[in-house]
């Protein structure tokens, strides 16, 4: 599956960007060059899902490539790995695969991570996803906005875990580590 910017309907977002912004990820001439322009996943790795996670794979494909901080911070014979990177994100043996090329380079760098940090964090995720699509059916907004706060919470202790992992590897800012996290869950759940 690939997304680009320039053939997706911009849908709603859910992994709603909180207050927590970006980590000082640097100028705009610096953004420029250190981000995502393609994302695929790896159709072995897509679990049979819900409409609801598709949207949010959707939704979360589109907003990193519209708008992200992506470095990796590997070097490769001495020099940076230039950007924009065109990432395929992976699921195998458990573990999370990141494998990462530049628009310039035909090599590819692949980046392993456990999942096991995160496993619960993405099943309590899903959990309460789960009662927030039932509660928007016919709860109060009370309900359901205390679910989606609940859910937000979940959501960024997950993105603060990616980014931790990720360090000396590849440098996120919040917001990409927020709708990278919302990918990794939309691929790790077997729902």
């Amino acid at each position: 599956m690939t997304n680009n910017k320039e053939n997706s309907a911009s849908p709603e977002p859910m992994d709603g960007d909180s207050a927590a912004g970006g980590n000082g990820a640097g100028d705009d001439s610096e953004r420029a060059s250190y981000r995502l322009s393609e994302i695929t996943l790896d159709a072995a790795s897509i679990a049979r899902t819900n409409a609801n996670i598709q949207h949010e794979r959707e939704v979360a494909i589109y907003d990193l490539i519209d708008d992200n901080y992506f470095k990796v911070e590997k070097r490769d014979e001495g020099a940076p790995i230039p950007g924009p990177y065109h990432l395929n994100i992976a699921i195998a043996e458990s573990r999370l695969v990141l494998n990462v090329s530049s628009e310039t380079s035909d090599k590819t760098h692949s980046f392993m991570l456990s999942l096991s940090p995160m496993r619960r964090i993405i099943k309590d995720y899903f959990m309460i996803c789960d009662s927030y699509y039932e509660a928007i059916k016919s709860a109060p907004a009370s309900r359901i906005e205390a679910i989606d706060m609940g859910r937000r919470g979940l959501h960024d202790d997950g993105s603060k875990i990616l980014m931790e992992r990720l360090e000396g590897k590849i440098k996120l800012d919040f917001k990409t580590a927020r709708r990278l996290f919302t990918l990794i869950c939309a691929l790790h759940w077997k729902g």
